[in-house]
């Protein structure tokens, strides 16, 4: 069963940064596309922004310009640095295994997701 493990959410300022963090298991690491995901209160998941293990990446155009994708393949890490945050960006964020970039279907199990929380 596939698991990945988020990190890094808090509570921030309209217009303030984070960046989330993501383990996974190297075997997963290496050969798949990864991406992060958002649920907010009462709203279907969603993606934000995918990445392959070359390093090609996609976003959503909520996020486009704010939000960079990025993975360390030493520690098996991917992140989300997100900057210039807005209330509509609060959410529980995931991160999950994907086949392609193109789709972004997700084929892992969810993990129990980090808050983000935007304050106006």
């Amino acid at each position: 069963q596939v698991q990945l493990v988020e990190s890094g959410g808090g509570l921030v300022q309209v217009g303030g940064s984070l960046r989330l963090s993501c383990v996974a298991p190297v075997n997963i690491f290496t050969i798949f596309t990864l991406g992060w995901y958002r649920q907010a209160p009462g709203m279907r998941r969603e993606l934000v922004a995918g990445i392959t293990s070359g390093g090609s990446t996609k976003y959503v155009d909520a996020v486009k310009g704010r939000f960079t994708i990025s993975r360390d393949n030493a520690k098996n890490t991917m992140y989300l640095q997100m900057n210039n945050l807005k209330p509509e960006d609060t959410a529980v964020y995931y991160c999950n295994a994907a086949h392609s970039l193109a789709t972004m279907d997700p084929f892992g199990s969810w993990g129990q997701g980090t808050q983000v929380t935007v304050s106006s």
